[in-house]
């Protein structure tokens, strides 16, 4: 029988960029889109493989294994955690969350990725580890994360994240019904937050000027959340949209695509994750859904998801 470990895609709901520089963000699971990582044994050296990129096939020794490659990198941090340098059989990953569309499809196979190699040995991987681990190989993906997307993708739970903070979960008293609307524009955070980086240098009143009006909106933001107020939440969303715009990092597509959701009834849309390409979230409720993806196809969308976050306790 096979033995698998999945883990789902993220979106941003507030308080990306900032939330490099220390603002608050506000991150939930999406909890129908999953990556999976299928164990079957082998007598060969361990080998994992995956539907988005060419095969990478590793050898579970340290000494082989390619440092740069996110995969191999973290098959080998789970073999060390467990203290093993060996291991066979085969790991196969399937997902179905776009890469490089500020989903946090990097996060989600890494996760799925330890919980498929722990439940292959046998043995429990603590979440707040697993965590840990991630976040190293997320620095592949992004330079400099800010450990949003590890932490949402793990834990699978709403988040209000600020660096160098205690990770605060967040309790959702109503459904949030949510539309994912991809571009099919890859998104290279590492490149959009290098970005911003350098619009800092260059315009630091302008610049940090927007950034505290982000992380203000993901501090609003949250009491809305908490209370169920989607309307009001919706408003935040386009707020937060706009001042994305104003960093240059939307584009025409995204921009086509955020209009076209408020005009076919959204209660509020926005680009999420690092800009320029990727995705755009539409909040909904179920009167509006249908309509807001028709809307969102026409207007281009390569791929329209459905996903609904139900509320959850607040620990860890």
């Amino acid at each position: 029988m096979a033995l698998t470990g999945s883990a789902p895609a993220k979106a941003i709901l507030f308080g990306e960029h900032a939330v490099v520089y220390g603002y608050p963000a506000i991150a939930l699971p999406l909890p129908d889109l999953r990556a999976y990582a299928e164990y079957q044994s082998s007598d060969q050296p361990l080998s994992i493989t995956s539907d988005h990129k060419p095969p990478p096939s590793i050898s579970s020794s340290p000494a082989v294994a390619d440092l740069s490659d996110p995969l191999g990198a973290m098959a080998r941090h789970t073999l060390r955690y467990f203290g093993i340098c060996q291991a066979r059989g085969r790991i196969h990953i399937r997902s179905h969350i776009p890469v490089a569309s500020g989903l946090g499809s990097g996060a989600a196979v890494s996760a799925a990725l330890g919980r498929a190699i722990a439940a292959m040995l046998g043995r429990e991987l603590a979440k707040a580890d697993l965590n840990a681990l991630v976040y190293e190989v997320e620095k592949l993906h992004h330079g400099s994360p800010s450990g949003i997307d590890n932490s949402v993708v793990v834990y699978e739970k709403p988040v209000y994240f600020q660096k160098e903070c205690r990770l605060d979960f967040l309790a959702i008293p109503t459904p949030l019904h949510l539309v994912v609307a991809d571009t099919g524009l890859a998104a290279l955070t590492r490149e959009t937050v290098a970005h911003v980086r350098q619009l800092r240098a260059n315009q630091p009143e302008t610049a940090n000027a927007i950034l505290r009006q982000i992380g203000s909106i993901a501090e609003r933001a949250r009491s809305h959340l908490e209370s169920g107020e989607a309307r009001r939440l919706g408003d935040l969303m386009a707020r937060n949209h706009r001042l994305l715009q104003a960093l240059e990092l939307s584009s025409p597509v995204l921009d086509r695509l955020f209009g076209a959701a408020l005009s076919a009834g959204a209660l509020g849309a926005k680009l999420s994750g690092g800009g320029r390409g990727g995705n755009i979230i539409a909040l909904v409720d179920e009167s509006t859904s249908a309509n807001v993806e028709r809307a969102l196809w026409l207007a281009g969308a390569q791929q329209v998801f459905k996903s609904t976050l139900y509320g959850k306790a607040t620990s860890p």
